[in-house]
């Protein structure tokens, strides 16, 4: 009997709803997860306590019944987990079974957003400087901002 019940217990899956801005896609029969917060690597099986947590930028991965692996590439993410349902959501999410592929796709994906935060920083510090600028040369004039806040 209780070899019974063990097999009940494994015959149990997981729903995973991966959501991003633009829509959701939604997994059936997933076995295993696999993800990573700032505390380190966690693992959810079918069952598992309700948990929610943020996950960090990277790879996570679930496993489906037939043992085969699918890959997520995230900028972080909020997974959240109960009574089987299995919910990240993120802005903006790849999901692909060849982990080289995924690994090439997210490195893409990063050069991508730094070469994009870049543009911005720079856009930025032209901005800061403008302003600092016009306030030199407001100095030089004479010309004061008045703050009546000031005695």
């Amino acid at each position: 009997m209780l070899h019974a019940r063990y097999n009940a217990a494994a015959m149990k899956s997981i729903v995973l709803f991966l959501q991003d801005v633009t829509h959701t896609e939604q997994y059936e029969g997933i076995t295993s997860f696999i993800g990573e917060d700032k505390s380190g690597s966690f693992g959810i099986l079918p069952n598992h306590d309700r948990i929610m947590t943020s996950l960090v930028m990277g790879l996570c991965r679930f496993q489906t019944r037939r043992l085969d692996w699918q890959y997520i590439a995230t900028a972080g993410a909020l997974l959240y987990f109960h009574d089987n349902q299995l919910y990240l959501t993120t802005r903006h999410f790849l999901i692909d079974s060849d982990y080289s592929r995924i690994s090439t796709a997210l490195s893409e994906q990063l050069l991508k957003e730094e070469a994009r935060l870049h543009g911005q920083k720079q856009s930025l510090r032209r901005m800061e400087e403008g302003v600092l600028k016009r306030l030199w040369e407001l100095g030089r004039s004479g010309t004061y901002i008045h703050d009546e806040n000031r005695k």
